[in-house]
């Protein structure tokens, strides 16, 4: 079996912790930076993530808008099914709980739903920071409602237009 590798990436918005070996990327979470020194950490990918580090650069460059990396986060069959369903939300858009929950067949499920999101192991390539609330509210996000804020305003940049 082989051990799974890990790898620190700078982005925009924090430390990405890449972790995953041959069969793909188990999971990416964002570090505080100022808790971490990753100064050694920074400086060696390990071949099996970096088509991940290099799709996540184009990412945070707004080149990259689909993530093709295989993905192989672990998680009980429900949480799988939900995740699945997140990489159905386009580049560019987001999707209520509610209509989630509708998509997967089980609009009671809304609650678990939601609960499934926050365990979402992979973050950005798997988006569930485009799930919002009904209202249109930015509701619940592990990594920080200001990061949350920060991912869908860079997915959709509002042009100023000019008045004159």
């Amino acid at each position: 079996m082989e051990s799974k590798k890990t790898a620190y990436y700078k982005t925009p918005i924090g430390t990405a912790k890449i972790v995953g070996d041959k069969n793909g990327i188990q999971s990416v979470s964002v570090l505080d930076d100022e808790k971490h020194d990753f100064s050694t950490a920074l400086k060696k990918t390990p071949k099996c993530l970096q088509e991940c580090v290099q799709q996540l650069t184009e990412y945070f460059n707004g080149t990259q808008t689909e993530f093709t990396v295989t993905l192989n986060p672990q998680g009980t069959a429900f949480q799988q099914r939900v995740w699945k369903e997140l990489l159905n939300i386009p580049y560019n858009k987001t999707l209520t709980y509610l209509e989630q929950s509708k998509k997967l067949g089980n609009v009671k499920a809304i609650r678990a739903v939601a609960a499934a999101n926050g365990k979402n192991p992979i973050w950005i390539l798997i988006p569930c920071h485009r799930v919002i609330g009904s209202d249109g509210s930015l509701t619940g996000y592990a990594g920080g409602l200001w990061r949350k804020k920060w991912l869908l305003a860079h997915e959709n940049p509002v042009k100023q237009q000019s008045l004159f």
